[in-house]
């Protein structure tokens, strides 16, 4: 079952949360991961199996390479699953 962006905005603040302990009200869909949230590629990647596992989808070897901000995650989940 495909999940809503919300649905999917939600997981991912939680998962970010658990991996990078921000708070979860600092985790917004115009965030940057990198220069915002300072997200390291190996969180990132820690996030990105974490992801994987919640929503049932998987992300592409060069993914992490395109993906700059929180709405890009979420976006990028959604149409994955579709």
């Amino acid at each position: 079952m495909a999940h809503s962006n919300d649905e999917i905005l939600a997981g991912l603040v939680e998962i970010i949360n658990e991996e990078t302990s921000l708070p979860a009200e600092t985790i917004e869909l115009g965030k940057s991961l990198q220069d915002d949230l300072d997200i390291d590629s190996l969180s990132m990647l820690t996030i990105m199996t974490d992801a994987e596992k919640k929503f049932g989808m998987r992300f592409d070897d060069n993914a992490s390479s395109t993906l700059n901000t929180v709405g890009d995650v979420v976006e990028y989940i959604a149409k994955t699953q579709a």
